[in-house]
């Protein structure tokens, strides 16, 4: 094999994915459990965490455990960025081909090889950076992804360089409606069914503001011609929750606003579907965006 053990928790180091451009490190867990072609989750940290502490704090090594997903963990250098953050605005690092996403392509195309996943069940989530990183790779590669889900992040290619980034983290300016869509399309020469896309927020959030979530549904309303008010509106474990069906009646957006709740990842740890471990950033608040996220893609029993 072409990882090797190391003190991570659950995790496994994934080295010689290939030539790594973006110089990011990588772990994965593959449970007892995982059945041939089997699902794949990419699951990307935020800033000021490490694999192991998103794992430890979403829960999602366990989830893997009850329904047999494969998991995929970038991880980010200090080198990098000072605070651990994906490089979301970097122009270095929001192009196919290129840079930090590049990297987590060949970290996926060595998990597939090498695991025998179903290439058609690959989906990414992230929080924070990572929530931007996944618009980013979304965007870049959504050949590669059936799913993916954005906490607490922005639209791709909402800013160009660390000024813009801090400035539309505030809410503040940002590409306007008519080139949201275009900004993705332009990203790569798809033209095959997007990927789903699963938002969440919350709306008492000062460090991204939770107007980010509006312009990602927005930016991926017109890729799935969904444009307009949504489909359904309900509440989910006492959560605001909105719901664009496509013209055969399924679901390719969703959104939660999480009230009350300020900068992180959702988890409810308690109970017997109880996910995670509250932390910095993993805020429990009843509702576990993990186990949620992974019914949205069809992945638990």
């Amino acid at each position: 094999m072409s990882f090797t053990s190391g003190a991570h928790g659950r995790l496994t180091r994934l080295d010689g994915f290939g030539t790594d451009p973006g110089s990011l490190s990588a772990d994965i867990y593959i449970p007892e459990n995982f059945p041939p072609n089997g699902p794949l989750v990419v699951v990307l940290h935020g800033s000021t965490q490490s694999a192991e502490s998103y794992d430890l704090g979403s829960g999602w090594s366990t989830l893997a455990d009850e329904c047999g997903i494969a998991l995929l963990f970038p991880g980010q250098r200090k080198s990098n960025n000072a605070l651990g953050s994906f490089n979301w605005f970097k122009s270095g690092d929001i192009h196919r081909g290129r840079g930090e996403p590049l990297s987590v392509r060949q970290m996926i195309a060595k998990v597939v090889d090498d695991h025998a996943i179903d290439p058609s069940r690959i989906f990414v989530t992230g929080m924070s950076s990572g929530g931007a990183m996944t618009s980013v790779m979304l965007a870049t590669y959504p050949e590669v992804f059936a799913g993916g889900a954005i906490i607490a992040g922005l639209p791709y290619r909402s800013a160009g360089n660390l000024v813009e980034a801090l400035v539309r983290m505030k809410g503040y300016g940002g590409p306007s409606d008519r080139t949201l869509d275009a900004l993705v399309r332009d990203a790569s020469e798809f033209t095959g069914r997007w990927p789903t896309i699963s938002v969440w927020h919350g709306d008492n959030d000062k460090t991204v503001d939770s107007s980010n979530a509006d312009s990602i549904v927005r930016q991926w309303q017109r890729l799935h011609d969904v444009e307009g008010p949504p489909t359904r509106v309900e509440e989910v474990d006492g959560f605001p929750h909105r719901v664009w069906c496509d013209d055969a009646g399924q679901p390719v957006i969703e959104e939660y606003v999480i009230t009350d709740m300020g900068h992180g990842t959702p988890i409810s740890a308690e109970g017997a579907e109880g996910l995670g471990e509250a932390g910095k950033y993993m805020l429990e608040v009843g509702i576990s965006s993990t186990r949620h996220i992974a019914r949205f893609w069809g992945l638990t029993k």
